[in-house]
Order: C-alpha cells, then sequence, then structure tokens
C-alpha cells in the first residue's frame, strides 16, 4: 500500500505527493485518469520512468523524501510536473535522436531518453530535481461530450 496526499487543487493545477517508492500502480492510475484511454500505455510508460527517476535516483528511495507531481490539461495539452528531493543531476544528452541512446549492454541510460520520444516537451530545472513534460492531445481522441477539464 502506498501513502499518497489527496490530490489540491491550485488554479488549473492540480497536486499529489507520496514518499519515494517503487510501487507506482495507484500514482499512475490517478495521473492517467483524464488521459484518453488509446494513449494510456505510451504516457504510463513515460511517467513511471519519470516517477521511477526521482524516487529511486533522486531521492535514494527513502521514504521520508516526498515525490510531488504536479499536473494539468489546458487548451490540447496534458503536463506534469515531477520534483524529488534529491541533488539533481546535469540534463541528459539524449534531445529525440535515437542515435544519442547508450549502448545496448549499458545498465542505464534509456529511461530519460525515451522522456524525449515519448513527450511532446521535456523540460529541467536549473538543479535537475525537476522535469514537465507536455504531450499535445488532439481532438479525435475525445468523445465529442467529452469534458476538457483535469
Amino acid at each position: 500500500m502506498i501513502s499518497m496526499t489527496k490530490p489540491l487543487h491550485f488554479g488549473r493545477w492540480r497536486t499529489v505527493s507520496f514518499p519515494s517508492t517503487l510501487y507506482l500502480c495507484p500514482v499512475l492510475d490517478l495521473l492517467l485518469t483524464k488521459i484518453p484511454q488509446e494513449l494510456h500505455p505510451e504516457i504510463r510508460l513515460g511517467l513511471q520512468e519519470a516517477l521511477v527517476n526521482a524516487a529511486k535516483h533522486g531521492n535514494g528511495l527513502d521514504p521520508s523524501k516526498p515525490v510531488v507531481v504536479k499536473f494539468s490539461y489546458q487548451k490540447g495539452e496534458y503536463s506534469w510536473l515531477i520534483c524529488d528531493q534529491g541533488a539533481g543531476f546535469c540534463e541528459c544528452e539524449c534531445s529525440s535522436k535515437a542515435e544519442n541512446l547508450p549502448p545496448e549492454e549499458a545498465e542505464n541510460g534509456r529511461g530519460l531518453c525515451m522522456l524525449y520520444h515519448i513527450f511532446d516537451r521535456v523540460l529541467w530545472n536549473k538543479q535537475g530535481t525537476q522535469v514537465k513534460l507536455c504531450k499535445q492531445v488532439h481532438h479525435h481522441y475525445f468523445p465529442r461530450k467529452a469534458s476538457s477539464a483535469f
């Protein structure tokens, strides 16, 4: 079982936090609630990678250090801001080029590159403790009477 804060609303953003753990199913389920079903597998994979990085590499799986996720939907774009309490890191060199992936024998490094393939925008703060992930969603994913509120 994972202990999460109840999502809070701040303007168009909702916020949830949880202790650093790799048990992420309830967090991912919450973050995917308003995402069109067709996009669930891809976005779930990307969010899982970002949350694992925050909990494991950022917070060292220290349950006293929370991972905070702010998420919103506005004007056809879903956004997630994932924050950890770690020391940070220098931004990955992946950008969006497949040739920049680590070699097959590498044990780490593919996850950050994966984010650039799944999301339309990947932005890091200078300290390397926050990543903002954005995904544009086109209207054909929504039923005619779907609400656009997140």
